[in-house]
């Protein structure tokens, strides 16, 4: 990639909401390092979830949403929206993520919605077979599925990236997809919405991220098929593709450490995306606006390139 930076303004700048440029600050995160998975309450500086922002019109009143991976970052920020737009949420998340977690609940149910949160980790089978259950159980149904929870650990050479971290990889970031999507199906009605969190990894891949950008991948591969075989039953199936946005996932060995004073700072608009820019694609394809829109990746990338 082209490694030069275009001249930005940064984040002493004043705010515009109208200019993309600088609607959110130009961030230069100082060097840090958080065990997995992170926590969104020790990031600095602290990410923009659309907390203070977001304004909700009700397009999604009286739907009930899974977010999975929902109590910080993209989830989060989905989460939120949802609930500004009158949907009930469930969020899956891990128990080391409790704090956040606890934060997001808050926040849904201070919308008068119900927040539901429902611990556990991609990696144990009888969690993510049951996940789809329990959320349509305690939410009173389920028509909304946002496959967001995903594992990335940037690894600078191949021999280095041994099969542990790989099998992992794939297990959160793919094949949990198939298996709370399966399980979900069975409560998911005609005008239910699925939408999967890829990455513009899947199109452009870091040479330090060979395994998780090969999971978006498939991603979307998997967007694409299930879509078709689902469209008949009135069910949609589409993916979000974010770029560089600035959560918890950086900070926990998803990035360089060296790397992240610049991160975001290459794509055309010159900064790292916050979480709440992504909210809105996420409540268009989970609305009846986007009742003819099928197998589609929204990438939501600052600028950059994509097929």
């Amino acid at each position: 990639m082209d490694e030069r930076e275009p001249l930005k303004p940064d984040s002493e700048a004043q705010l515009s909401p109208d200019n993309p440029v600088t609607r959110h600050p130009r961030i230069s995160p100082p060097k840090q390092d958080q065990p997995e998975p992170g926590l969104d309450a020790k990031l600095d500086p602290q990410a923009d979830h659309g907390e203070k922002s977001y304004v909700g019109t009700g397009r999604l009143k009286g739907r009930k949403a899974l977010v999975t991976g929902g109590d910080s970052g993209i989830g989060a920020a989905v989460a939120i929206a949802f609930s500004r737009e009158c949907a009930d949420v469930a969020i899956a998340y891990l128990p080391a993520e409790a704090e956040d977690a606890r934060k997001i609940i808050g926040l849904i149910e201070a919308e008068g919605r119900v927040g539901i949160g429902l611990a556990g980790d991609l990696l144990d089978a009888d969690y993510r077979n049951s996940l789809a259950d329990d959320a349509a159980e305690k939410l009173g149904g389920l028509d909304i599925l946002v496959n967001n929870a995903g594992k990335q650990v940037a690894i600078e050479n191949l021999e280095d990236l041994d099969d542990e971290q790989i099998l992992q990889t794939f297990q959160i970031n793919i094949l949990a997809m198939f298996t709370i999507t399966r399980a979900a199906l069975k409560h998911l009605p005609a005008g239910s919405s699925i939408i999967n969190t890829t990455s513009v990894q899947a199109y452009d891949p870091s040479p330090t991220l060979l395994d998780y950008a090969s999971t978006k991948a498939a991603i979307n591969a998997f967007t694409k098929g299930l879509g078709v075989q689902l469209a008949p039953r009135g069910i949609r199936v589409n993916a979000v593709a974010p770029g560089p946005i600035w959560t918890p996932l950086q900070v926990s060995d998803g990035q360089p450490k060296d790397a992240l004073p610049k991160f975001g700072h290459n794509v055309p608009l010159g900064r790292a995306g916050q979480p709440v820019e992504l909210a809105p694609a996420y409540v268009f394809l989970a609305s009846a606006e986007s009742s003819y829109v099928i197998g589609e990746t929204l990438n939501v990338n600052g600028g950059r390139q994509t097929p």
